[in-house]
């Protein structure tokens, strides 16, 4: 019997319908993402219970503590962001523009796993045999990896008889006969996404998820798709370029603030554990513009190059760029910089880029940004032996910041001679003062003086 098909309009961001076409989203109030849908008697897969099957209410107290397992993917900076390694029947979401390297990045991984795990890769947008070329390209032994191609998810669950760990490529490229719309659509991303999370909840499957992403940049489909996974990565970077950022966006079981380096060569994806060559520049401290700030992202702590371009304005308004820094806090340490060390920028274009593209958004690296700034300004380059770390407040003091001790120490790690952090805490790094020479900053005006002597004003360019 044909199902009584109609079409409706559904908000691209939110889900919401109506029956006729909207400029903007009454739910959401975005503008331009209603699309027509096909819909009809759809039913969803999970059946309302009743409220007397629901289980018994008992105390917090009363719950017993699971701890959850992690299984080695094969590649450590892989595990690093995702807290330790795989936690069974989790969801991971893997998003990033075409042709960064999600597939290869999961093939490997669904390979290295198929060795003593049941694995399977269920492909909707590559047939089996491409799936076996690229295995072949990147020597990857898939003898006991287990590949499928379809793009109905209805007969996964079939499937999955003894599978611990399954890739899922893509979420836009399945479909569920239950729903009469296209594949891609709101409903069908949604709808496949439940699927998945009650296979994973219910069986303890873990369910590696490929996502496409827009224009933007965001995740293509509904919000509640992130929402209901366990972890949502963004795989970032340059297609000309070697190097990708593995970052979390959100973690159930690990922090948010994790990220992976990785090199992509011939066979594969690498991981890099050697940052030296990617956040800083082989030249640095010998141009004017450039500071290293030891930045903590997640658990761990790197060193990162800074570099800031200053040049006369052409325009009445100058501009101000960046690229890895929040825009207003460099608008912020710009004023700060001109009303406390006088130093003026009204006339003046201003470009932030930080090395590698990776994306500073602790306090901490206030102080690194205000001497490159500074180093732009005055045209004089700072040491290349020397960091700096702290945050700067609006009156020009540089206040204390978490992990001062770490941070000194991947500095002693990487050789630095020299480190500028906040005076409050010179107590946590006394211990370093012999391996390397701890300046304690006070005011930003001090911080100047420090680096650019009495005279910066006289050799500063006009």
């Amino acid at each position: 019997m044909a199902k009584n098909v109609t079409t409706a309009f559904v908000c691209s961001e939110c889900g919401a319908t109506s029956p006729r076409w909207l400029g903007r989203c009454p739910s959401c109030g975005k503008f331009n993402t209603m699309a027509e849908e096909a819909v009809g008697n759809e039913q969803p897969s999970v059946q309302k219970r009743s409220v007397y099957s629901l289980p018994k209410a008992k105390p917090l107290s009363q719950v017993v503590y699971e701890k959850y397992s992690r299984t080695p993917s094969g590649i450590s900076e892989f595990d690093t962001v995702l807290g330790g390694g795989i936690v069974a029947g989790s969801l991971v979401l893997l998003g990033g523009n075409p042709g960064i390297g999600k597939s290869t990045l999961l093939t490997q991984i669904a390979a290295h796993l198929s060795l003593t795990r049941k694995t399977l890769y269920f492909s909707a947008e590559e047939s089996c045999s491409q799936v076996k070329m690229r295995a072949n390209r990147l020597n990857l032994n898939g003898d006991n990896l287990l590949i499928v191609n379809d793009t109905c998810i209805d007969g996964l669950e079939n499937e999955l008889d003894g599978v611990e760990f399954c890739v899922i490529d893509s979420i836009q490229a399945v479909y569920t006969e239950e729903l009469t719309s296209s594949a891609g659509s709101v409903g069908q991303v949604r709808e496949c996404a439940t699927k998945l999370m009650r296979i994973a909840k219910s069986r303890g499957i873990t369910f590696f998820i490929i996502g496409h992403v827009t224009k933007e940049g965001a995740l293509a489909g509904p919000k509640v798709l992130e929402h209901i996974m366990d972890t949502v990565l963004y795989f970032e970077g340059e297609n000309q370029e070697n190097f990708r950022i593995l970052r979390a966006v959100k973690n159930r079981f690990g922090n948010v603030s994790e990220v992976g380096v990785f090199e992509m060569a011939g066979d594969g994806l690498h991981a890099v554990t050697d940052y030296s060559g990617i956040f800083l520049s082989e030249s640095r401290g010998e141009e004017a513009g450039c500071a290293v700030t030891p930045a903590q992202t997640g658990n761990r702590c790197m060193n990162v190059e800074i570099q800031t371009l200053i040049s006369r304005t052409a325009f009445g308004q100058p501009r101000r760029m960046s690229l890895g820094v929040d825009y207003n806090k460099l608008t912020l340490l710009l004023a700060v910089l001109e009303k406390r060390c006088n130093l003026r920028f009204s006339s003046e274009d201003v470009y932030v880029n930080v090395m590698g593209g990776i994306k500073l958004n602790e306090p901490a690296t206030d102080l690194a940004l205000c001497a490159a700034l500074a180093s732009a300004y005055f045209d004089k380059p700072i040491d290349k032996y020397t960091a700096a770390f702290g945050e700067v407040g609006l009156t020009g003091e540089v206040r204390a910041v978490q992990y001062a001790e770490k941070r000194v120490q991947e500095c002693v790690k990487m050789g630095f001679k020299r480190v500028l952090l906040p005076a409050k805490n010179m107590k946590t790094v006394a211990k370093y003062a012999d391996k390397v020479s701890v300046v304690p900053i006070l005011y930003l005006s001090t911080m100047i003086k420090t680096l650019f002597g009495e005279n910066r004003k006289n050799e500063s360019a006009e």
